[in-house]
């Protein structure tokens, strides 16, 4: 079983985090956020993945030097040039010689859906595309997909008004395809899966969903960034996870409470971290404050400071003692 992951994209919500790594790569818990995602297709019997690549594509290749990731062989496909989603799809499937039914997942989508029950409604209703559905309370940031009663999508609204919202199940960007979809996107040009190719096979009648209720999160905010790690050590996704690396160096007057503290990192003496993550050789001085934030690889966290609102601190980024940042991104960006 093959899948095509979509990681091409620059990851701009999340700067300063990605703009040296790309969002699929940055770390969740213990390793990139792309090892999580392709664990649970290898769970459901993919073998082999084609990651579609664009920004910083020299990071994944240097990750994986052996071409395998998650137990799972990966492939790369290379965009020339940035092709939307459903050109990067053509593009990645073309270049691995996918020639039958196939899965695409959007590679920062954290998910348990299970993706057998997709693969089988699919052959069983001889769709030539077929998409995981779920439910969201706001559909306005999101492609929202009614369907009839036996799961036949009747209309795809990308990203409506919420008050026009048909309902309130979206796309949860995991698909299963007939190899005919590709022919139905065109070559050397941008071309949205979302807004073109989806609603071209609607209007053939072959497009059908599968509800699914199961976790599901988009890892492409800030928010969401956190969530999905607190979420794991909360035990939403089985078993609760340490998320206390055993080579991170913590002052026993300090206070992890609710975090993430990756390997290499220090918290001095009587430092509060709560409720966010200290990445890779970050360092908290003494005294700081952490709170619903990110402190980003190698970052320093000055003497007394504090860090709230979201705030997050790029590779190497530095406060300085005494500071108290609110919402902050530093450096900051554009």
């Amino acid at each position: 079983m093959k899948a095509v992951v979509l990681v091409g994209g620059f990851g701009t919500r999340l700067r300063p985090l990605t703009s040296t790594t790309p969002k699929q790569m940055l770390p969740v818990i213990d390793r990139p956020m792309l090892e999580h995602v392709i664990a649970g297709l290898a769970r459901h019997g993919v073998d082999e993945v084609v990651l579609s690549l664009g920004y910083r594509e020299d990071v994944f290749r240097e990750a994986y030097p052996d071409g395998e990731c998650a137990g799972v062989a990966l492939k790369y496909a290379v965009e020339p040039e940035p092709l939307d989603t459903a050109g990067a799809v053509r593009f990645a499937a073309e270049a691995a010689g996918i020639d039958e039914t196939f899965i695409v997942v959007n590679g920062d989508v954290f998910t348990d859906l299970d993706v057998s029950s997709v693969w089988r409604r699919h052959h069983e209703v001889g769709a030539e595309g077929t998409i995981a559905l779920t439910p969201v309370d706001d559909p306005s940031r999101y492609g929202v997909v009614p369907t009839d009663a036996e799961g036949k999508v009747l209309g795809f609204v990308e990203k409506p008004p919420r008050e026009e919202a048909p309902t309130n199940w979206i796309n949860a960007g995991t698909y299963v395809l007939e190899p005919s979809v590709l022919q139905r996107i065109e070559t050397g040009r941008k071309v949205s899966i979302e807004r073109e190719t989806f609603p071209a096979i609607v209007a053939d009648g072959g497009l059908w969903a599968v509800r699914s209720e199961a976790y599901w999160v988009d890892a492409g905010t800030p928010a969401t960034y956190v969530q999905i790690q607190l979420d794991l050590l909360d035990g939403l996704r089985g078993d609760p996870v340490d998320g206390v690396a055993d080579d991170a160096s913590i002052d026993p007057s300090a206070v992890i409470d609710r975090s993430v503290v990756m390997s290499g990192a220090r918290i001095g003496a009587n430092a509060v971290v709560r409720d966010s993550v200290v990445s890779m050789g970050a360092v908290v001085r003494d005294g700081a404050l952490i709170e619903d934030s990110v402190v980003g690889p190698g970052a320093v966290v000055g003497t007394g400071s504090r860090l709230t609102g979201l705030s997050m601190l790029g590779d190497g980024a530095s406060v300085d003692d005494h500071a108290s940042l609110v919402g902050a991104k530093v450096p900051e960006v554009d």
